[in-house]
């Protein structure tokens, strides 16, 4: 890691040979999906002035993975049949709990649909000493408005002292699949 960093450090990021030889592909995909304005707002001004010559090929990756809506997808602050919806992850202790936990918030229709993965393992600090468990993650998928009740079901029905209940938005999909997340819940 010590490496990667002081190469960091020494290379200009506006170095064409940078940018071709040593920036990792997924960095490359997760700039041009956060968008280079967001993390570099020089390198975006040169690409726009056409400072940057050997670029030549981020029009083309910008169009191919764009996250614009499309007719079959909607963002969320569009949709007219849809809610501003999230996705919560909850880590549980087994597969039991997992499915105990599951049945419970879809059944009060706290949310339209929970995955169980199973065979995650989690390293964590608690009470001052590393741990690392075996565990299953819940990923809950609900409306925006529900995350309290959710949060509120998940701590009177978990077996942990401070169970995990982090929410994430989601900011557009498929437009039947967000209707149906809709429909699937409560008000």
């Amino acid at each position: 890691m010590a490496a990667s960093s002081s190469l960091l450090r020494s290379t200009p990021l506006l170095s064409s040979s940078f940018v071709r030889r040593r920036l990792p592909l997924v960095g490359a995909f997760c700039m041009l999906s956060l968008g280079l304005s967001n993390l570099c707002p020089t390198l975006s001004s040169s690409l726009k002035t056409g400072s940057v010559q050997s670029l030549h090929f981020l029009p083309i990756l910008r169009a191919k993975f764009s996250t614009e809506a499309k007719s079959s997808t909607v963002r969320m602050e569009t949709g007219g049949n849809t809610v501003p919806s999230i996705v919560v992850y909850v880590t549980v202790p087994n597969r039991d709990a997992g499915k105990k936990l599951a049945h419970s918030i879809v059944k009060e229709r706290l949310a339209a649909c929970v995955n169980i993965v199973p065979g995650i393992e989690s390293v964590y600090e608690w009470k001052g000493e590393i741990q690392a468990d075996s565990e299953e993650l819940l990923i809950i998928k609900t409306r925006q408005s529900l995350l309290e009740a959710l949060t509120e079901h998940v701590k009177a029905n978990h077996e942990y002292d401070t169970p995990e209940v982090i929410s994430l938005p989601i900011t557009g999909g498929s437009i039947p699949y967000l209707e149906w997340l809709k429909n699937s819940t409560r008000d």
